[in-house]
């Protein structure tokens, strides 16, 4: 998502430049440029380091440090309290850690920020169950979610332009959902829901997307077009996907963290990860 020129006005007062930047997140990324107004000169999109938090003396998160770059596809697997929700509601800013240091690009303190404005600076963040408005259409849903003024007074004068049109468009063929365009969301199939969702969130152009289990509840034809989805976004986007489908995984990862017990305790390719003795021990099984 690109940071609007009020977005800077508001977040301006507060960021910081990042004093570490270089020391142990060089060439980590893939090597695109991400979007205007964010800072990606060394290839990564998001830092993490020393990262803690904790609920009443239990260690949700356990100085963890994690790294990804721009336009890359990770995935995040662990065992159920393994600390995955909270890691992204510390990146979106509905937690905040007891330490360590969390940066969106080289100098954007998503410590330092709220939950909106940490949305306005370019992430988005889809939940395990899909959030629609199911008494409006899909188009309708995809025109709440675009990036204007949402004040009363805007929303009512709001006339859909050209281009804005062409966008919406452009997201329904994407989500494959231009047929069911004028249909109620709440008519969709769970799968649909999902890709909808999803859209939503293209709506805002973010900058990195952070996914919880998209694929749970899917039929095999959805689940292989999200796959499909996915790698066409990676590049465009870095998305951070947290799934527990490992033949999903499979078909995705360009790279994958396993987190137990609030830390990192592996990463690699899938293959690799899946031949890790630990990773076996306290997640895989034989």
């Amino acid at each position: 998502m690109r940071v609007t020129a009020t977005a800077e006005f508001m977040l301006e007062p507060i960021l910081e430049p990042n004093k570490d930047q270089g020391t142990s997140r060089d060439a980590i990324g893939l090597g695109q440029a991400a979007g205007k107004g964010l800072n990606t000169r060394h290839g990564t999109i998001l830092t993490l380091e020393d990262i803690s938090v904790s609920f009443d003396g239990f260690k949700a998160l356990n100085d963890l440090n994690l790294y990804i770059g721009v336009g890359e596809l990770r995935c995040i697997i662990g065992p159920n309290g393994a600390g995955k929700t909270t890691l992204m509601d510390v990146i979106t800013g509905k937690t905040r850690p007891s330490h360590g240091k969390a940066w969106f690009g080289e100098t954007l303190d998503l410590t330092s920020l709220s939950e909106v404005q940490i949305a306005q600076a370019g992430i988005g963040r889809k939940f395990q169950k899909p959030t629609v408005f199911e008494a409006l259409s899909v188009f309708e849903n995809l025109e709440l979610a675009q990036k204007t003024d949402k004040s009363v007074w805007a929303s009512l004068r709001a006339r859909l332009s050209g281009e804005q049109r062409d966008r919406i468009d452009e997201v329904l063929d994407t989500i494959r959902l231009t047929a069911s365009a004028h249909r109620p969301a709440g008519l969709l199939s769970h799968g649909q829901k999902q890709f909808l969702e999803i859209g939503m969130l293209l709506m805002q152009d973010p900058q990195l997307l952070l996914l919880d289990e998209p694929v749970a509840g899917m039929t095999d034809a959805e689940t292989e077009f999200t796959a499909e989805l996915f790698k066409r976004l990676a590049g465009k986007h870095s998305l951070m996907v947290v799934e527990h489908d490992m033949g999903f995984v499979g078909s995705i990862a360009d790279h994958v963290t396993v987190l137990h017990q609030g830390s990192v305790l592996a990463e690699g390719s899938l293959a690799q990860v899946q031949e890790n003795e630990r990773v076996i021990e306290v997640y895989l099984g034989r």
